[in-house]
């Protein structure tokens, strides 16, 4: 069966399951739908971009980060709950020796509150199986090429966990405003595979 072919027939079963769920009066019409909508409307790389640049500029609020990302999240006014329950958020930083790459390779966990909705390519099985086997060769394939004494580290998400990166900051960024270095950063950069 393709993946196409098992999306849709998991998508069907699912519609089934809520259109039961609606007819028995657990669920207003079009509730989950409505649920999902507004859980999106919140969720964008801007947020993860924010949290980043205020890393880079704030060596204490970088610290609390690191240690504590679900407290520091909501210094600026973010979180993680995004419904039935707080996902536990874990914050790793690139350093000069150092590399960190996401993935969930079970299915396609994510920090939707704070990237906004994930790539295609993320979801796929082709990242999923071989960031974790050959991270080097597929970060080059993002055109991030690595020095080989570079380590690279690569975060599994779980359903309870979801896992974001600080990128280093670019070199020359020394005047610019937690307002401007926010608009450097890239979603694929918060992921991992790419540089900013």
């Amino acid at each position: 069966m393709s993946g196409d072919h098992a999306s849709a027939a998991i998508a069907g079963q699912v519609r089934h399951v809520e259109t039961l769920l609606e007819r028995r009066g657990l669920l207003a019409d079009g509730e989950i739908d409505r649920r999902i909508d507004e859980f999106l409307a919140g969720g964008s790389p801007a947020n993860g971009a924010r949290i980043a640049a205020r890393a880079w500029v704030d060596p204490a609020f970088r610290e609390r980060l690191l240690a504590d990302a679900n407290g520091a999240i909501g210094e600026v006014g973010l979180s993680m709950s995004g419904g039935i329950q707080e996902q536990r958020l874990k914050v790793v930083a690139n350093s000069d020796t150092e590399h960190h790459v996401v993935v969930c390779t079970l299915c396609s966990c994510y920090p939707i509150a704070l990237l906004g909705p994930s790539p295609t390519w993320y979801k796929s099985e082709a990242y999923r199986s071989r960031v974790v086997r050959d991270p080097r060769a597929v970060l080059a394939e993002f055109g991030l090429q690595l020095p080989p004494d570079t380590r690279i580290a690569v975060w599994d998400a779980s359903a309870e966990s979801r896992y974001m990166v600080i990128p280093r900051r670019p070199a020359g960024t020394a005047g610019l405003s937690e307002v401007e270095l926010a608009g450097l950063v890239t979603r694929n950069g918060l992921i991992g595979t790419a540089a900013v």
